[in-house]
C-alpha cells in the first residue's frame, strides 16, 4: 500500500464529502478510492469513516487522524515545493481561511491578478466564521480585529484602516448634511448588533485623534437604529440601498467610495479602527507561494488605504 497516496485520498474524501466526488477530483475510479481508504483502515486497525447511503462522517479516530494527516501532507508539499523551487516556477496548493466579509471584499478581488502572476498555484479558500479559527489547518487565516489582538498568534498586518460612517448619496440628500455627531440622532442608523441587545450608542473620535486610542476624547451619541444586525454585509447592503447610515472600514469599502455609490457622513470623524491580520501556522519553512500571496495582499491593501496598509508585523 502506498501510504502517502492513501492519506491524500482519505483527506480528499473528507473534503469532498464522498468517494465519487473525491474520485473525480483525483482522476481515479471510485473503486480505487474506496479500496485505498479501506486498505488504510485495515492498516490502522480502526474505522475512520462512518458510511451510509445518505452521508459520510468521521469517526472519533478519524477526526484525530485527519488532523495529523493534514499536517503531514502540508509538510510533504512544502518540502517538495522548496526542492522544486530551485528549478521550477512556483506551484502547489495554497489553503486560506477567511470570514465572509473579508473573503468577498479583500480575497476575491485578488484571485485573478494573483493567478495571472502564478498560474501554477491552486487556491483553496474556506469561508467560515470561527470564534477560534483552526489556524494550523491553513496556510493563511485572515482575522479582523477592532481592539486587542492575541500576540501569541504568528501574524502579519495586512491592512489597518479607519471605520467611518457612510451612506448612499440619495439618503444623504434626503437626510441633509450633518454638521456634528449630535445630529446623528435624526438619522436612520444601521447599527451592529452583538450577541445581546442592539447597541444604542455610537462613539466617535476626531480622525486626527488616534481613532480612539487611550487618552483620545470621544463623543458618545445615542441613536435609535432602524436596523440592527450582527452581519456587517447586511448593514452595508442596506446602506447602499439608501436605508440609512452605517459604519464601514474605509479599506474594505474603498470601491464604493471611489465610484460614488457611498459617501462619508461626518467627514473627519471615525467610529473606530479595523486591522486585518494574516495568521500563519508557523514561521518555519514558509512556502514561497504563501509569502508571494501575503505580499500580493499587502500591495492590494495599500491601494485601498495607502497610508496604513501593511504597517506592522505583531511579535
Amino acid at each position: 500500500m502506498d501510504r502517502l497516496q492513501s492519506m491524500r485520498v482519505f483527506e480528499r474524501v473528507v473534503d469532498e464529502g464522498g468517494f465519487a466526488a473525491a474520485a473525480r477530483g483525483l482522476d481515479l475510479s471510485p473503486a480505487v478510492v474506496t479500496r485505498l481508504v479501506a486498505d488504510l483502515e485495515e492498516h490502522l486497525g480502526t474505522r475512520l469513516l462512518h458510511r451510509s447511503t445518505r452521508r459520510l462522517s468521521l469517526t472519533s479516530a478519524g477526526e484525530g487522524y485527519l488532523a495529523r494527516v493534514r499536517a503531514i501532507l502540508h509538510e510533504v508539499d512544502d518540502a517538495e515545493g522548496q526542492a522544486r523551487a530551485q528549478t521550477h516556477e512556483m506551484s502547489g496548493v495554497l489553503r486560506l481561511l477567511s470570514p465572509p466579509g473579508l473573503a468577498m471584499r479583500l480575497l476575491a478581488p485578488l484571485v485573478a491578478s494573483f493567478r495571472e502572476k502564478h498560474p501554477k498555484v491552486r487556491l483553496v479558500i474556506d469561508v467560515a466564521t470561527h470564534e477560534e479559527p483552526p489556524i494550523e489547518d491553513h496556510d493563511i487565516t485572515l482575522l479582523a480585529a477592532d481592539g486587542s489582538f492575541n500576540a501569541d498568534i504568528i501574524a502579519r498586518t495586512i491592512l489597518s484602516t479607519n471605520i467611518v460612517l457612510v451612506a448612499a448619496p440619495a439618503y444623504v440628500q434626503r437626510c441633509g448634511p450633518l454638521a456634528s455627531p449630535a445630529e446623528l440622532g435624526r438619522c436612520h442608523c444601521l447599527h451592529p448588533r452583538a450577541s445581546g441587545a442592539p447597541l444604542q450608542t455610537w462613539r466617535l473620535w476626531r480622525a486626527d485623534d488616534a481613532s480612539g486610542s487611550a487618552g483620545a476624547s470621544a463623543v458618545e451619541v445615542e441613536v435609535r437604529p432602524v436596523l440592527a444586525c450582527n452581519q456587517p454585509d447586511t448593514l452595508l447592503r442596506a446602506a447602499l440601498d439608501g436605508v440609512g447610515v452605517a459604519a464601514a472600514a474605509v479599506g474594505l469599502v474603498a470601491p464604493y467610495l471611489a465610484e460614488g455609490t457611498l459617501q462619508t457622513v461626518l467627514p473627519g470623524w471615525v467610529v473606530g479602527r479595523l486591522t486585518v491580520y494574516a495568521a500563519l501556522p508557523s514561521r518555519r519553512f514558509m512556502p514561497e507561494r504563501t509569502r508571494a500571496f501575503l505580499d500580493h495582499m499587502v500591495e492590494a491593501a495599500a491601494r485601498l488605504d495607502p497610508v496604513t496598509a501593511g504597517i506592522a508585523v505583531p511579535r
